[in-house]
């Protein structure tokens, strides 16, 4: 360990416990954790970790992860053997035809093809990963950008039909790498190269100094929508009853 944590970031990392201890009773363990291997969702698979390794968690391998992400797969998995770490893939079928109907690249093309792309290589191994599900756990942030800033700590996805957990919505990004560093958590080493967030190789880039933490996802799109489709915006703020 690093560093001594702060007054502040102890009372919320008891509050996330707390907050995942209270869903695994109310949904009986039927919940899951969404893990992009971001720093944020390393912060939760830590946490899982240590108070409540029984809650399982997924990855989607779209097919065009950096090659430090799918490292940091490996290395999550071998630093952290008491956990359960399932991966989907997208169906290879589906892969395949939009390759040949559309181009390797196409979503440089337009919105309309970047959604398709990310319909095919996430949103769908997405609702496989869910299926059968109560609620889900994810690392989203209000400070994470423009289309995240009212995200709730819980609230209804209508999109998948299930309640939807973020109980980081309130950290700062200090505090995600206080914790990282204070637990020495394994992390994306692209963090260190002024990638804030990660997602598809060819669709994340470095960001410059005063740029928006999301400014490097869809770099050539405007900021307002710049979303996959994992996280719609119908969801509905609302705390399990």
């Amino acid at each position: 360990m690093s560093d001594q944590l702060t007054p502040e970031l102890q009372q919320k990392i008891d509050q996330v416990v707390t907050q995942l201890r209270e869903a695994t009773a109310q949904y009986q363990g039927n919940l899951v954790l969404a893990n992009s291997l971001g720093a944020e969702d390393m912060v939760l698979a830590d946490l899982l970790a240590r108070y409540l390794p029984d809650i399982s968690q997924f990855v989607l391998d779209t097919g065009r992860l950096p090659e430090e992400t799918l490292t940091l797969l490996a290395r999550m998995t071998e630093h952290y053997p008491q956990l359960q770490v399932d991966v989907y893939y997208p169906e290879a079928a589906a892969v395949e035809a939009y390759v040949r109907e559309q181009g390797i690249n196409a979503f440089y093309q337009s919105q309309e093809l970047r959604k398709a792309c990310c319909g095919v290589r996430k949103l769908e191994p997405l609702k496989r990963a869910l299926t059968g599900r109560a609620a889900w756990i994810t690392g989203l942030r209000r400070e994470q950008s423009v289309t995240r800033d009212t995200v709730a700590f819980s609230e209804w996805d209508a999109a998948n039909g299930l309640q939807k957990l973020n109980p980081l919505a309130d950290w700062s990004t200090k505090e995600i790498w206080a914790y990282l560093r204070h637990f020495n958590v394994p992390y994306n080493e692209l963090h260190d190269r002024h990638y804030p967030s990660i997602g598809c190789a060819p669709c994340t880039r470095a960001i410059s100094v005063g740029e928006d933490v999301r400014a490097g996802r869809w770099w050539w799109e405007n900021p307002e929508n710049r979303e996959c489709g994992l996280h719609a915006a119908s969801s509905i703020p609302l705390r399990p009853r």
